[in-house]
Order: structure tokens, then C-alpha cells, then sequence
């Protein structure tokens, strides 16, 4: 028996690897995040447990608690899932469960899960790159948590070009803005907001680098940055969607 360290994706039950399906429908104890959906959990076999520690707004669950709790039920010979939204080891601190199962000597694998960076603005019709537009893309935490955005460098990423996505970064989208422009991104840079992607309830929000402070957003949403926002490949059609829909 051991500790998996699951990648449940974006939010769309289907996107799930075949491997994540697999052992979640083998696990005995599911150690869960608030973002996984609720029907992934059908897949589990009856008499499954599930332990819910999500880190929610106002009150989260330490991450030491996490990693306890993981070393604790890998001991018992459970076969353990840690289901987290998107990639384990983007934004997800899979690394610092991976080190605390390692420093007790408990045996884990990683399935990697589509991270909501890439997999988001897919859903919403955002190629993150794009031939002749955006030749990279950037994955940045807006995140305040130990410093979080205060302590990147955001004047210079402006300088970097392509794409750039943030995740964790609505409460602090204001700041950002202001200090990309400062870096030299222009204020009618587009910018596309998707909350809940690849979910029945996505909805993306379209505005500008300039009015991204002031515009009415909600997490948890994915926000992309560049001229590929402004682009909307849905059902094989593209609608340029300029700054102003939704």
C-alpha cells in the first residue's frame, strides 16, 4: 500500500487520466481539496473514506496538518489518495507532501492531473500560445501567502512577453495590474478571467490590463494576460472577441 499523489485536473471529470480513475477507485482513504468536483468521488469503491481539507477562504487547513495526516495514514498500510485540483506540483505543494512521505519513509507516486493554467483557457477558447502572437506563456502564483505577489517581480515579467497566467492572484489583481503597466504592458493589453473552467458553471470575463482592477471577479478564476486573450476558439470557430464580452 502507499500514498498517491493525484492530479484530479481543471474540474471536468473526463479530463481525469486513466491512472487517476484508476486509483482513486482503488483507494481506501481519499484526502481531498475543496476544488476537486463532487462526481469524481462516485468513482470511488463503497465504504471509501474521505477526509476534506481543503484550503478554504477564512479558514484553511495547515499544510503541516496535511502532511501529518498523509504520513499518518500511509503508516497504517491504507492505500492513500491525495486528490488535488490540477497538478500536483503546479501551485499545488505536492513537493512539500512528496518531502514529508520521503523524510518518513512512506512509499508515494505522482499522477500528473492538466494543470488549470493550460487547461482553463483551453475550455474558454484561449490558446495560451499562438503562432505570430504569443511564443511562451508564463505560470505565476497571484497568491499573497509568504509574500506571494508582493514578492515577484512583476515590472520585469511585463518585459518578458507572450502570455502570462495567473492563478490564486483575483484578491490581488489590482496590484498586479498596476504594477505590469508600470513594467511597460500597455492598459488595453486584453485580458480574459475564467472562473470554474472546463466546469458546467465556467464563465470568463473579458476586460482590459487597465480596468482589471476594477472589474467584478471572483475566485477561483484563471487569468490570462496578453493578446491571446482577446481570442475565443470555441467549436471550431474563432470569434475575436475583442476586450468587451463575456
Amino acid at each position: 500500500m502507499t500514498v498517491h499523489l493525484v492530479g484530479a485536473g481543471p474540474g471536468d471529470p473526463d479530463l481525469l487520466t486513466l491512472k487517476a480513475a484508476r486509483l482513486i477507485g482503488e483507494a481506501d482513504v481519499i484526502v481531498h481539496d475543496y476544488l476537486s468536483n463532487d462526481s469524481i468521488f462516485s468513482l470511488a469503491k463503497p465504504g471509501t473514506e474521505f477526509i476534506d481539507v481543503g484550503k478554504k477562504p477564512g479558514n484553511p487547513t495547515p499544510q503541516e496538518l496535511i502532511n501529518s495526516l498523509l504520513v499518518h495514514l500511509g503508516s497504517q498500510g491504507l492505500n492513500v489518495v491525495r486528490l488535488k485540483g490540477g497538478d500536483p506540483f503546479v501551485f499545488g505543494r505536492g513537493g512539500e507532501e512528496a518531502q514529508a512521505l520521503i523524510d518518513a519513509r512512506i512509499p508515494f507516486t505522482v499522477v500528473p492531473g492538466i494543470t488549470s493554467a493550460i487547461g482553463v483557457p483551453a475550455a474558454a477558447g484561449i490558446p495560451v500560445t499562438h503562432r505570430n502572437v504569443s511564443p511562451a506563456f508564463t505560470v505565476v502564483t497571484g497568491h499573497r501567502e509568504s509574500g506571494g505577489a508582493t514578492n515577484i517581480e512583476w515590472e520585469a515579467l511585463a518585459k518578458v512577453g507572450g502570455t502570462i497566467v495567473i492563478l490564486m492572484g483575483v484578491a490581488e489583481r489590482a496590484v498586479i495590474a498596476s504594477r505590469l503597466m508600470a513594467g511597460g504592458l500597455h492598459a488595453n493589453t486584453p485580458v480574459a478571467a475564467v472562473r470554474w473552467g472546463t466546469r458546467a458553471e465556467q464563465h470568463t470575463t473579458r476586460t482590459t490590463l487597465g480596468e482589471l482592477g476594477e472589474a467584478t471577479l471572483r475566485a477561483p478564476s484563471t487569468i490570462v494576460i496578453g493578446a491571446v486573450a482577446a481570442y475565443e476558439f470555441i467549436d471550431g470557430v474563432h470569434v475575436d472577441s475583442a476586450v468587451a464580452g463575456s
